[in-house]
């Protein structure tokens, strides 16, 4: 998994309240197990029409806004199902960090076995970063993860927080493996003593 420590990118700003993961990646792309490929469905039918043309007034469509790293999202970001495939559409589509008030506990955790940060703000601080999201091509955030922090084009910064343990794992690229992985001579010398005691195992 990529690790994450500061990220400076354009901020997309998705001013829209309790997009669940259907909206994020719909049903009919859930048929693969893979994590790539799935960037060009994402947010499908917003994006796009019934016979897959763009929707120029959808956010990710607009010049501005095609490769956005940062989404500014309206509260409960993430509700609905529990498919581990919202991640993967996001990260794909080059998305690591999504901001809002509040997520669903599945999708927030999910992100963090992914590699993406999400991070919950108050309604005020949403407010002015959802304003610099809305400057187009000037809408430039940095996110600061080792000192937990989000900076505005314009000087302004918001402290965030964040559990400790997940902030380890984002900045050292940890998943679930990766973490099994940090015990391997752990995990070798009891398979090696195992072996040792019962020879027939």
């Amino acid at each position: 998994m990529q690790k994450f420590e500061v990220l400076t990118g354009v901020a997309a700003p998705l001013n829209i309240v309790n997009v669940d993961t259907d909206m994020i990646i719909p049903k009919q792309f859930l048929k693969t197990i893979k994590r790539t490929g799935l960037g060009k469905s994402l947010f499908f039918e917003m994006r796009f029409t019934q016979e897959g043309k763009e929707l120029p007034d959808f956010v990710l469509n607009k010049p501005a806004y095609r490769k956005a790293e940062i989404l500014v999202a309206g509260d409960n970001f993430g509700c609905g199902s529990s498919r581990e495939h919202a991640p993967w559409a996001l990260l794909d589509f080059g998305i690591r960090c999504v901001i809002s008030t509040s997520f669903a506990d599945i999708f927030y955790n999910n992100c963090f076995k992914n590699g993406i940060l999400p991070i919950k703000v108050s309604p005020d601080d949403l407010k002015k970063l959802m304003d610099d999201a809305s400057r187009g091509a000037n809408a430039t955030l940095t996110v600061d993860l080792p000192n937990q922090e989000i900076r505005g084009p314009d000087g302004g910064s918001v402290k965030f927080d964040l559990d400790a343990f997940r902030k380890h794992c984002l900045l050292n690229g940890l998943d679930d493996i990766g973490l099994t992985m940090e015990k391997a001579s752990s995990i070798d010398a009891y398979e090696s003593k195992l072996g040792a005691a019962r020879p027939w195992a």
